[in-house]
């Protein structure tokens, strides 16, 4: 199995899709088919692709997604051939995105491709605007009142601190430009913090209610400990980084589009 990405050659800019949707996906064998079907069958119509990034995987996951790759033309692959986490998988999927804007969902199957695509009626995918992030706020989380109660304080203090007004932030649901999304600071936690960041780099942010469905097959890879000892010490970091990143204007973060030139 290769870490390269699947159909990785350059494509004029006619040709280049306006989304790239990235999954980052961590031994999902029974769901991650499903899901690549769904996600397929939602943009069919649509100028997008399908990026799948297996974060090293050892259940079969890749081999699923490799075994649809033939008959899906919209449908990428990239492996990474160690564990790294779900922000370097999201990083790895901006990297290899043809998209100007890439829109995340997780690979479990409690995420809704109809939902992803309501956050694209919220911005214009042919061009960079005012809004930088738009995010998922579940309307009725389906992971067990433990977690429920942990993510409501996490969300109210990260809040409290610093002022991004994020309902949800650690909905998997989210739409940015990729080139935003490559300007933040990396480090293994920053997909939670992404409304704050985009924020701090001078862009709006929007908030769109969506479903949270029941998994079906397969575990968390989070526990609520865990979670909240990597918390605490990510938001202090958060802090850190907000206060120390300055920028000359939003607009210069980005990269010359040819195909806008």
């Amino acid at each position: 199995m290769s870490s390269t990405p699947s159909s990785d050659a350059p494509l004029p800019p006619a040709a280049r899709p306006d989304l790239t949707v990235v999954i980052p996906v961590f031994n999902e064998v029974e769901n991650i088919g499903p899901v690549i079907e769904e996600v397929l069958a939602a943009i069919a119509d649509r100028s997008a692709e399908l990026l799948i990034v297996d974060d090293g995987s050892d259940d079969g996951t890749g081999a699923v997604v490799e075994g649809m790759l033939a008959a899906n033309p919209q449908l990428r692959f990239v492996l990474h051939p160690n564990r790294a986490g779900k922000s370097a998988a999201l990083r790895t999927g901006a990297l290899q995105a043809r998209g100007r804007w890439m829109a995340t969902m997780d690979g479990d199957g409690q995420d809704d491709p109809k939902d992803m695509l309501a956050l694209t009626g919220e911005v214009d995918l042919s061009t960079i605007g005012v809004v930088g992030i738009v995010g998922g706020v579940r309307k009725q989380r389906t992971d067990g009142n433990n977690r429920k109660y942990a993510s409501r304080f996490a969300n109210g203090l990260r809040r409290s601190l610093l002022k991004d007004d994020c309902p949800d932030t650690a909905c998997g649901l989210k739409l940015l430009p990729v080139d935003v999304f490559l300007s933040l600071p990396f480090f293994d936690a920053v997909h939670r913090y992404l409304p704050a960041l985009v924020q701090h780099f001078g862009y709006e942010a929007r908030y769109v209610p969506v479903d949270n469905r029941p998994r079906v097959h397969g575990a968390s890879k989070y526990s609520n400990i865990g979670r909240a000892f990597a918390g605490l010490f990510d938001l202090m970091g958060v802090i850190w980084l907000m206060r120390r990143t300055h920028y000359p204007s939003k607009e210069l973060l980005l990269r010359p589009h040819e195909d806008t030139a």
